[in-house]
């Protein structure tokens, strides 16, 4: 039986017009994007999205480890898809220049204040400085949460034109009157002192008598080393201590209405941030929640060990403010934000919205919960000796 040979003629089909045309589709179908039937489309994996970041704050002080502990969140919870790098104050902008250079598109994001932005509109301070109609900072995130001041922030920013996203966290316990050169016993004390502090505690304190220069943290110990500066505050035992301010002075007066709430505030460029995937937003949103709840832990635990520190290893010592000076800090609260009001119809309106908040809030806090005092006379005061039969 004879086998017929089959022969195929390689070159010939290969160069055929037939298989030319089709190499030409797939070369255009390839450029173009295009997914047929068993020529799926090759997809090239992006690298993660970065941020340059930067904080308010000195590298030393704990408000630029909350920082970063906040980029560690971020840059966790989206498994290195987002990268957020945080530099300290000054490395691009000074403190002060944050909320331009974040607009502008300099910086991609920040960690700083609201207060910080005071001189763009005053109504900005309203997040940080003065009594907060009796509520503390954990209740000022409760009403700008859920009570319109996130909504009234918003409104603040596009009425400056600042192309930013703004989330408040991280609420701030009560801060200091300040350090001082000796104990400062009555309001004519303060009368003459050249004092640092910021936002509308610049008018609080001029109205008390003193002379006001606003600074950043990082150039605060140094003014007061050089004499440029007679007292100063700043927020709390931990950042005034890295900051040096037991070098400089060993008198510390606690507990003031200047800054009775305030929060942090972490800022994104806005084009950037509307750029981002949904979900990359929702994870960032609830880092922000996270954060700020492990910042109020941490700085219990922090705080109170230096504040404890400060005493025995710095010598440092601790007086109440006393009632009359608390009460001259808030009549001239009242007399600098009515007539701030009178000329920033948003001024007044987000303090109308505070104000309405607090009433109630504030009432349900102080009917609710109970007094600590007692229970921690109890455990840890002095005993009275027992009398003797």
């Amino acid at each position: 039986m004879e086998t017929k040979k089959i022969t195929t003629d390689k070159k010939s089909k290969a160069g055929s017009p037939k298989m030319a045309s089709r190499r030409k589709f797939i070369t255009a179908a390839a450029a173009a994007g295009v997914v047929t039937m068993g020529f799926p489309k090759i997809i090239k994996a992006q690298g993660p999205i970065t941020m340059r970041w930067q904080s308010t704050w000195p590298t030393k002080d704990i408000f630029h480890e909350y920082a970063l502990d906040f980029a560690k969140k971020v840059n966790d919870m989206t498994g290195g898809d987002l990268k957020i790098e945080v530099l300290p104050a000054g490395a691009v902008v000074p403190a002060f220049g944050l909320l331009d250079a974040v607009s502008k598109g300099t910086l991609d994001g920040g960690h700083g204040v609201m207060v910080y932005h005071y001189g763009k509109q005053e109504a900005l301070a309203l997040w940080g400085s003065g009594p907060g109609y009796a509520m503390d900072a954990n209740m000022l995130l409760a009403w700008h949460k859920y009570g319109g001041g996130k909504e009234l922030l918003a409104k603040i920013y596009e009425s400056i034109g600042a192309n930013v996203v703004s989330f408040a966290y991280g609420p701030m316990p009560t801060q200091p009157l300040g350090w001082f050169k000796k104990p400062v016993a009555k309001a004519e004390d303060l009368k003459g002192v050249k004092f640092r502090t910021v936002g509308i505690s610049i008018d609080v304190f001029t109205g008390l008598g003193a002379a006001v220069n606003a600074l950043p943290g990082g150039e605060i110990v140094p003014a007061l080393d050089r004499g440029l500066l007679d007292g100063a505050e700043f927020n709390n035992a931990s950042s005034d201590r890295l900051l040096g301010f037991p070098d400089v002075s060993k008198v510390c007066m606690l507990q003031s209405y200047h800054q009775n709430a305030e929060s942090f505030e972490i800022l994104f460029n806005k084009s950037k941030y509307d750029g981002l995937p949904d979900k990359m937003k929702a994870i960032i949103e609830n880092a922000v929640e996270a954060a700020s709840a492990d910042m109020s832990w941490k700085a219990i635990d922090r705080y109170s060990k230096d504040y404890q520190e400060l005493q025995t290893k710095e010598n440092v010592k601790f007086y109440k403010t006393p009632d009359a000076i608390l009460q001259q800090q808030l009549n001239a609260y009242d007399e600098v934000v009515k007539k701030k009001a009178a000329q920033n119809p948003l001024f007044k309106e987000i303090l109308e919205s505070q104000k309405a908040f607090a009433q109630r809030a504030v009432a349900w806090d102080q009917d609710t919960n109970v007094n600590r005092r007692m229970a921690y006379n109890h455990y840890f005061g002095k005993k009275a000796p027992a009398k003797k039969k």
